[in-house]
């Protein structure tokens, strides 16, 4: 899925964003946009700074300087109620799935929406969690527990979570990560479908060169705490810099 958006809008701005941990620097001086509508893959070896940029877009993390809007909001600057309801906004699904072991895939849907949609009636709720579950085509699983389901299925099951809110924007933090060829094919396709039935705009940390190529609208490169090179796959592959093509061998 390559090629530019037609909406100029950016829904996540960030300038010049510095993180260091003790004396180790990784993020030095990072600057991009996210535009509504489109899938950004962030692409980069391991170790990085992937998944440290993406956890202080949503404020996980702290940065050492620089500036984050999301939304037309200054992140830096949100009180944590309003940083609550941002983030309420913005879905992210983590590596492992972050499903909690001793509720069902349908407690796992209904905690977060009766934590922040506290006005819906039992039956939209119901309603909700059902049409999420069947979107990742887990709704015949909905009285299982996460020991249940395959790698595949919680990585769906963590998404379906994070879906039932109806967020504005996903980040998605190396969501192949572990999973063997045909189930990860399973999950880039999945990421797609959900782009065009929800139209989110969506961030795509990952080292999986066929996720990026998959995905993507455009790809970044971050390399060595910075971004070196910004395109589609394509373009990438053919980059004048020898550092930016080799990450495409």
């Amino acid at each position: 899925m390559t090629g530019e958006t037609e909406n100029n809008e950016a829904v996540i701005q960030v300038r010049d964003l510095h993180k260091a941990f003790d004396d180790k620097k990784v993020l030095q001086g990072v600057s991009f946009d996210l535009f509504r509508g489109e899938t950004l893959s962030i692409l980069g070896r391991s170790g990085q700074g992937k998944s440290v940029l993406i956890k202080c877009v949503v404020r996980l993390l702290t940065p050492d300087e620089g500036s984050i809007r999301v939304l037309e909001q200054d992140v830096m600057a949100l009180g944590d109620d309003a940083l609550n309801l941002l983030r309420a906004r913005v879905g992210y699904l983590f590596q492992e799935g972050a499903l909690y072991d001793s509720m069902t895939l349908a407690e796992n849907l209904l905690f977060p929406l009766e934590r922040n949609k506290p006005g819906l009636t039992e039956d939209e709720k119901r309603e909700l969690v059902e049409s999420t579950l069947r979107s990742v085509d887990l709704l015949d699983d909905i009285g299982k527990m996460p020991s249940e389901l395959s790698g595949g299925m919680r990585k769906r099951a963590g998404l379906a979570r994070t879906l039932v809110l109806q967020p504005e924007i996903i980040l998605y933090d190396e969501p192949t990560t572990g999973l063997d060829p045909y189930t990860a094919r399973d999950i880039n396709d999945l990421i797609i479908r959900i782009q065009k039935i929800y139209n989110v705009s969506s961030i795509v940390v990952t080292h999986d060169l066929k996720c990026a190529n998959r995905v993507s609208n455009r790809i970044l490169v971050l390399h060595e705490g910075n971004f070196i090179a910004n395109g589609t796959f394509e373009e990438l592959q053919k980059h004048e810099d020898e550092i930016v093509r080799n990450y495409f061998l």
